[in-house]
C-alpha cells in the first residue's frame, strides 16, 4: 500500500451496507469520496438495490465496483423485497435480516478467499447488522472497521458494545432503563427516550428477533470485533459526545464527517415542482419529508395534512401512502377538501422526490422531518429550519440534541401514546418559520450549514480516516512482518 493521503490507488475496501435506503445511499456517496482520493471500493447490495439507488458517475467508474448479491428465498419475506422499504409491515424485518445474513456472509467469504491480489479487499467496512463480518475477516487477515450512520450522542446513549449485546452494568433490561440519560454522561443533557419511544424500540432494539439476534447485539458485536469506529459525524457539531464515545468503546472513533448527497439528483418529472418553488418568496416555503422507513397510519398523515394547513405556511410534502391503505386509494392519508382549501400555497408529491434538490432550493426555509441523521444532515448542509417529528430508531434521541443545541424545535407530543394534534404542528412550524424566535434559528442553522455543507471539511475528514485506516495496516504488518522474522 502507498500514502493513503489521496495520489495513488493504495487501498481497496469492500462495503457491506445494510440493505435499506437511509443506508445504502451513505455509504454510496462515502464510496464515491474514498474513490476521490485515489482508493478503490467494492460495495456489496442486492440487484434492485444497485439499480434504484446506486449511482457512481463515470469519472469514478474504474475505483468503483457495484457488486450485485441475490438474495435467498426466506419464508414470510415478500418476493421481490429487497430493502426495508419493500416490506409492508415491520413485523417481516427479521426476515430480511436472514437473508442479508445467508447471502452477505457467504458472498464475503468468496471475496476473502480470493488470492492476495486486485479482489482482495485491505479493509472490509461494515454496517451494523453485518456483525458476522470482522470475525469472518480476521480469519483472513483482513481487519474491519465500523462505520455508524448514527450521530455520537446516539451512539453514546446507547452504550458500550456489552451494554448493546444485553451484558454488563450498562444493560437495558427494562423499559424504563431507555428513559433515563445513562450515569457515564458527564454533562447535562435530556437526550433520552420518552415513555412512547422506549415501548416501540425495547422489544425490537434489545430482545432476539426470528433472525436470532437483536438490533441491539448486531450493534454491539460489531463494534466490539471491529479495529476501529468511523462515526458520520464532525468534531465540530459534536465534540463532547465524540469524547464519551472514544472513553466507552476503548478503540479509535473517527468521525468521517457528514458527506451530505450534492443537490446534482435528476428532476424528471418534478418540473412543475420547481417552477412552483420559484413562484414562492426566498426561505418561506417548509419541506415535509418523513424518511423511506416510518409507516405512517392514515390517522398520524390527516393530523399532518391539518397542521400544515392550520399553520398558514407554504408548504411542499413528500407524501408515501399510508401503511394501512388500500392498494389504488389515491385520497388515503389526506383529509377530505384538504386539496381544494391549500390549492395554490401547499404542494402534494407523491412518489420518489428530489429531496437534495428540493432543500437546496432558495424558496425552502423549513423542514418539516422525522429527524433522521440522513434528513438532518441534508436540512442543516442547505441551512433549512428544522421542525422535528421522530418517529422510530435514533430519531428521538437526534431531536433532542437538536433542541438542546437550539437548531430545531420539536412537536409537541402525548407522552403516554406518542400522539400529536393539528396545532401542535402548526404551532411548531409557525414558532420557527414565522415569530420573532425564528431568525435565532435561522441564524443558526446557516452557521451549521458551514459546519454540514463544507466539501472541504467533510473530505478532510475522510481523509483523515483513510489515514487512519492506513496507519493500522501499515502497523499491524509490521507486527506480522517481525513476529515471522522471529
Amino acid at each position: 500500500m502507498g500514502d493513503a493521503g489521496g495520489g495513488s490507488s493504495s487501498m481497496h475496501v469492500l462495503m457491506l451496507p445494510w440493505l435499506a435506503f437511509g443506508h445504502i445511499l451513505p455509504f454510496t456517496e462515502l464510496a464515491k469520496r474514498i474513490a476521490r482520493q485515489g482508493h478503490r471500493v467494492t460495495i456489496l447490495s442486492a440487484p434492485r438495490n444497485t439499480r434504484r439507488l446506486i449511482r457512481i458517475p463515470p469519472d469514478l467508474a474504474g475505483l468503483v465496483r457495484v457488486v450485485d448479491v441475490r438474495l435467498p428465498r426466506v419464508e414470510r419475506l415478500p418476493e421481490g423485497a429487497e430493502a426495508s422499504i419493500d416490506l409492508p409491515s415491520d413485523d417481516l424485518r427479521p426476515y430480511l435480516r436472514v437473508a442479508y445474513d445467508t447471502a452477505f456472509a457467504g458472498k464475503l467469504s468468496d471475496i476473502l478467499r480470493e488470492p492476495p491480489g486486485p479482489e482482495r479487499p485491505d479493509w472490509v467496512l461494515i454496517d451494523y447488522a453485518a456483525y458476522w463480518a470482522p470475525a469472518a475477516a480476521a480469519r483472513h487477515g483482513v481487519p474491519c472497521a465500523f462505520l455508524s450512520l448514527f450521530g455520537a450522542a446516539a451512539l453514546c446513549f446507547y452504550g458500550p458494545p456489552e451494554a448493546l449485546m444485553g451484558r454488563g452494568k450498562h444493560a437495558r433490561t427494562k423499559l424504563e432503563d431507555l428513559t433515563v440519560v445513562p450515569g457515564y454522561v458527564p454533562f447535562p443533557t435530556t437526550v433520552a427516550y420518552r415513555r412512547f419511544e422506549a415501548r416501540e424500540i425495547f422489544e425490537p432494539g434489545l430482545v432476539p428477533d426470528d433472525s436470532g439476534v437483536s438490533e441491539g447485539y448486531r450493534f454491539g458485536v460489531s463494534i466490539r470485533d471491529s479495529q476501529l469506529v468511523g462515526i458520520r459525524s464532525s468534531a465540530e457539531f459534536e465534540p463532547e459526545w465524540l469524547q464519551v464515545l472514544g472513553e466507552l468503546y476503548q478503540k479509535p472513533v473517527i468521525p468521517v464527517g457528514l458527506f451530505p448527497p450534492p443537490p446534482t439528483q435528476d428532476v424528471a418529472g418534478h418540473e412543475g415542482t420547481l417552477q412552483w418553488l420559484g413562484r414562492q418568496t426566498p426561505r418561506s416555503v417548509v419541506y415535509a419529508a418523513f424518511g423511506s422507513e416510518a409507516k405512517l397510519t392514515s390517522a398520524q398523515l390527516q393530523t399532518i395534512a391539518l397542521g400544515l394547513e392550520d399553520s398558514g405556511l407554504p408548504f411542499l410534502w413528500a407524501f408515501r401512502p399510508p401503511s394501512d391503505a388500500e392498494t389504488g386509494d389515491a385520497t388515503a392519508g389526506l383529509p377530505e377538501g384538504f386539496g381544494e382549501r391549500v390549492n395554490g400555497r401547499g404542494l402534494v408529491c407523491r412518489g420518489w422526490v428530489p429531496q437534495t434538490r428540493l432543500l437546496a432550493h432558495g424558496s425552502v426555509g423549513g423542514f418539516l422531518t422525522h429527524a433522521g441523521w440522513n434528513s438532518i444532515t441534508e436540512g442543516l448542509a442547505n441551512g433549512v429550519r428544522l421542525v422535528l417529528l421522530p418517529l422510530m430508531f435514533d430519531q428521538g434521541l437526534n431531536s433532542r440534541l437538536l433542541v438542546e443545541k437550539k437548531i430545531g424545535v420539536e412537536i409537541e407530543r402525548d407522552e403516554d401514546d406518542g400522539s400529536f394534534a393539528p396545532k401542535d404542528i402548526a404551532a411548531a412550524l409557525r414558532r420557527v418559520m414565522a415569530e420573532d424566535e425564528g431568525e435565532e434559528f435561522g441564524t443558526k442553522v446557516k452557521e451549521l450549514s458551514e459546519v454540514f455543507g463544507n466539501d472541504e471539511m467533510n473530505d478532510h475528514c475522510v481523509r483523515d480516516f483513510l489515514r487512519c485506516l492506513y496507519e493500522y495496516s501499515t502497523a499491524s504488518s509490521n507486527r506480522d512482518s517481525s513476529i515471522s522474522g522471529l
